[in-house]
């Protein structure tokens, strides 16, 4: 494992504080987030919650790869993807990603490409719960 990546998926809660930890770095002038909410309604319906499944060894491994693209697009210094899998409520975090960097803008451009790209790419897969039925989804809106 590379050390300036921090890959995680978990049927855990998402720790914000944890990712924060893993980026830290005292020549990191910019720290960039991105955190995935349930939230309680799409296309105009109410979603009472979500469920997560995932192709683990895929998953991992992509996330890994979009980590390692994105340092060496951007030239931050450190990634961390976390995402969860099992059941979550409104208001829980499915998906953490965070990034340092030496100045701002790579490290917002290399967030914005690590949740797009996960969303395009990586094998997981929701299921939105709503009062009158569910539905499976890809992870991308």
């Amino acid at each position: 494992m590379v050390e300036n990546i921090e890959i995680l998926l978990s049927n855990e809660p998402l720790s914000l504080s944890t990712c924060q930890s893993f980026v830290e770095d005292p020549a990191a002038g910019g720290i960039v987030y991105f955190v995935g909410a349930v939230r309680n309604h799409t296309k105009g319906k109410t979603v009472i919650r979500l469920d997560f499944e995932a192709y683990e060894p895929m998953a991992i491994s992509e996330m890994q790869k979009i980590a390692e693209q994105a340092i060496q697009k951007f030239g931050v210094m450190k990634i961390a993807i976390h995402h969860s899998v099992g059941t979550l409520e409104i208001g829980e975090l499915p998906v953490i990603i965070a990034v340092s960097s030496a100045h701002r803008k790579a490290a917002f451009e290399a967030c914005q490409y690590c949740i797009d790209t996960l969303k395009e790419t990586v094998p997981i897969w929701k299921k939105e719960i709503f009062e009158d039925g569910e539905v499976w989804v890809s992870a991308t809106p």
